[in-house]
């Protein structure tokens, strides 16, 4: 049956939602957006994808700075069967959350109560985890700490990156989303609170975490790799340059923390060592580590340095 939405995102992880909700043939009366924001080589300004959809598909958009009285007034007099949230980033006032006759419903990348918050896909990769998935939850006022409609669960595999993972959680995102909103809408869900045990908050991403420090174990810096990559650089210095790290291997090998073992090259950590497989000179493409050391060689027995520690 179709129902009456409102879709507020604006992320490239909404889109599949967006898309979703579209193809099902549910009635998406307005969509909102972050307004139009500089992208791109130009730094023009541009509108989000999510609102580049709605205007494929003549969706009226509504790009406010902020949810004041007047934003709730125009979405109350929608007569909204349910508003959908994903990725959207403004914080949605108590009398938004009760406006729409089933609530308003989130589209969340992490299985609720683990990583509540900003970047639960970043996260999950950091912290090791095997597995993750997408949990559509009823909101409420505080952090994402709604009743649970439906989950999905994603494993996380071993070289999984924040990317890859991040597009197909958005797809599962969107699928399940539209399975959700049908079976609530004929009665068939009964939302369950989130349990009180596991709550892990998933906090926004620092460009201080980028810092690559060769006294952590091989396994922690390819996962931070993996899972920083490409929203906050990962970087190290060398003759006093900064190198964007790319993509890394963990492997055998030990040595004081930052030497550089051989000349592929891999560089000792506090654990283990790690293999440098993609680098980027500054004002430079990323390239493999090959056609880096044709310009940029690393001698033997070098010790990189590692960040000051506070």
């Amino acid at each position: 049956m179709p129902l009456r939405l409102a879709f507020m995102g604006t992320a490239d992880f909404a889109v599949p939602s967006l898309a979703a909700l579209i193809a099902a043939g549910h009635d998406v009366r307005a969509v909102y957006s972050q307004p139009a924001r500089p992208r791109g080589r130009g730094h023009q300004p541009r509108p989000s994808p999510v609102a580049a959809l709605a205007v494929e598909h003549r969706i009226a958009v509504h790009t406010p700075e902020r949810l004041d009285e007047a934003a709730i007034r125009d979405l109350a007099a929608l007569e909204l069967d349910a508003a959908i949230v994903a990725a959207y980033g403004l914080i949605l006032p108590p009398a938004l959350l009760a406006a729409p006759r089933l609530g308003c419903l989130n589209v969340h990348a992490s299985l609720l109560p683990r990583w509540r918050g900003a970047a639960p896909i970043e996260r999950a990769i950091l912290a090791g985890d095997t597995e993750t998935g997408v949990t559509i939850m009823r909101m409420a006022a505080g952090l994402d700490t709604g009743p649970i409609l439906l989950v999905k669960t994603v494993p996380i595999g071993p070289r999984a990156t924040a990317v890859v993972l991040h597009d197909e959680l958005s797809q599962v995102g969107g699928a399940l989303l539209v399975a959700a909103l049908d079976r609530l809408s004929r009665g068939q869900i009964v939302p369950r609170a989130q349990p009180q045990s596991g709550v892990t908050y998933a906090k926004k991403l620092g460009r201080e975490e980028g810092a690559i420090d060769w006294r952590k174990s091989a396994a922690e810096l390819d996962r931070l790799v993996r899972a920083l990559n490409p929203r906050v650089p990962t970087w190290f210095t060398h003759e006093g340059e900064r190198i964007k790290l790319t993509e890394a291997l963990p492997v055998t090998g030990q040595a004081a923390p930052g030497t550089v073992l051989d000349a592929r090259p891999t560089i000792a950590c506090g654990d283990g060592a790690l293999l440098l497989l993609r680098l980027q000179r500054e004002g430079r493409a990323a390239m493999s580590a090959a056609e880096f050391l044709r310009g940029h060689p690393m001698r033997l027995a070098t010790i990189l340095p590692c960040p000051a520690t506070s």
